[in-house]
């Protein structure tokens, strides 16, 4: 049997598979803005990305314990209802630029887990020193402000406080939404 005979057809085979797909991916998805929808790229913990200008920087997410000594300076509100737990996500925002305009840092956090639930931060007072506060961040300045006691603390970052029901620590992965402008980035919480 000569099989040289069919790799003309075979060929043909591939060609229209790759042409087929090329096509497929070719395709229009219009976001009804005249644009294109591009579903936003979820980077994991650790990892800078970019954001209107400013580097963010997941640095840590974990349960909180604020009856334990490494913790109770974390919060001082009311404890989480039953069935539901405090975490910290801990976080960096840079302004990396040499030189420049100050840029606003991000006031719209929020975690999504797996069936859509969103949950917002719990607002945490102006003199919680490891508190996130966003403000207008100068180039080569930083939320937590170097030299701070929640940038030289254990978590190098600064506070976002969730509290989130045991099902949403269940639905996983969580992911932490930062919206800024029209804009948005994903981190998936290691938790």
């Amino acid at each position: 049997m000569n099989r040289t005979r069919h790799l003309p057809t075979l060929l043909l085979v591939v060609v229209a598979a790759l042409a087929a797909a090329v096509y497929t991916g070719c395709g229009d998805d219009d976001d009804g803005n005249g644009g294109e929808a591009e579903a936003a790229e979820t980077f994991r913990e650790g990892l800078r990305e970019e954001l209107r200008g400013l580097e963010y920087n997941v640095f840590l997410t974990r349960q909180l314990n604020f009856s334990l000594p490494s913790d109770e300076h974390y919060y001082d509100g009311p404890p989480a209802p039953k069935g539901s737990s405090h975490y910290g996500v801990f976080i960096e925002v840079c302004n990396r630029a040499e030189e420049g305009e100050a840029r606003p840092a991000a006031t719209d956090f929020r975690i999504v887990d797996t069936q859509g639930n969103e949950f917002r931060p719990v607002e945490l007072p102006e003199d919680n020193a490891f508190a996130y506060q966003p403000k207008l961040l100068a180039p080569r300045e930083c939320i937590p402000a170097k030299g701070s006691i929640s940038q030289l603390g254990p978590t190098g970052g600064a506070l976002l406080l969730f509290e989130l029901p045991i099902e949403a620590a269940e639905n996983r992965p969580l992911v932490l939404q930062i919206r800024q402008g029209g804009e948005q980035i994903n981190f998936e919480l290691d938790i």
